[in-house]
């Protein structure tokens, strides 16, 4: 089986250059050309038709879309970028997808809802997304499944990974240097590492693979519920357990509307993962399991 990775160095991406690799050929790329078995290629999504020239070349049996536009505040004004990246470049890949039966994997998130009341999101509710970077990743979502494109779309929420960039590094970074943090509350979702999402990919797509019927929209994060505040709260306390020396002796919790941003956040990114488990049988870690792991990899470099 030949899989085209796309983004194959962000957080998801690098979790599923090892996760894909039992399935068959993986050609793994970013924005940038690197060599592999069919010459020179790159992933750059900007290009719609360097991407479009990619997939012929390669002709996979499943493509999957690791790459996105994740700059939720610069979207709001760079939005021809944001939808170049979020949505043209998945109409791309879907229309190359259908044309030669390959099987698309697509990540997408919970601010395609409006992040109102309290109740978990499932997939057949109403999306009314808060920022363009939603409305983005929304309308993506809305070119595959009107391709007819064999797809599996995952929605998921408060991405994370040992490797890059990440909320856990950002709180430990602070708490070395400041007393006091000050921490939204109000906003409430599931911590969902890169890992978990890579290993559900793979097991997913087999099944997928046997029974197309069950292609379509999921929902995929650990079980529990957190707040940003609550999160950084853990997540300090584990480091302190862990003996890690940090001056912060306060943690505060705020409101979304004292920590203004360019894009809105929704309140509530809670995801209901029934639909997910039932389909492919699985069972889903608690979200503190996935972020002790992270963080004792973070915390023992």
């Amino acid at each position: 089986m030949k899989i085209l990775l796309l983004g194959k160095d962000g957080q998801v991406g690098w979790e599923l250059q090892r996760a894909l690799a039992v399935l068959g050929d993986v050609i793994a790329l970013n924005r940038h050309p690197v060599p592999t078995s069919f010459g020179e290629l790159s992933g750059d999504l900007t290009n719609l038709q360097g991407l479009r020239d990619t997939i012929r070349l390669v002709a996979p049996d499943v493509i999957v879309n690791a790459a996105a536009y994740t700059a939720v505040d610069k979207a709001e004004s760079e939005r021809d970028l944001a939808l170049k990246i979020n949505a043209q470049a998945c109409q791309v890949m879907a229309e190359e997808a259908s044309r030669i039966d390959a099987f698309l994997v697509h990540y997408s998130t919970d601010y395609v809802f409006s992040g109102l009341g309290t109740r978990a999101w499932n997939e057949t509710d109403d999306v009314a997304p808060v920022n363009f970077y939603g409305e983005s990743k929304l309308q993506g979502e809305q070119g595959i499944v009107a391709s007819g494109c064999k797809h599996l779309i995952f929605r998921t929420s408060w991405v994370y990974a040992a490797r890059g960039n990440n909320f856990a590094k950002t709180m430990l970074r602070l708490a070395k240097d400041k007393q006091t943090l000050n921490v939204i509350a109000d906003q409430v979702g599931v911590p969902t590492g890169a890992e978990l999402l890579a290993d559900v990919t793979v097991q997913a797509l087999q099944k997928a693979q046997l029974n197309p019927q069950l292609c379509g929209i999921y929902h995929l994060a650990p079980t529990g519920e957190t707040s940003w505040y609550e999160y950084a709260t853990y997540i300090i306390d584990f480091a302190r357990a862990s003996g890690e020396q940090l001056a912060v002796a306060e943690i505060n919790p705020i409101a979304t509307t004292d920590y203004p941003t360019p894009a809105h956040r929704p309140l509530n990114s809670r995801l209901d993962t029934k639909k997910i488990r039932a389909a492919f049988s699985l069972h889903l870690p608690d979200w503190q399991s996935g972020v002790n792991r992270m963080l004792m990899e973070i915390l023992n470099k």
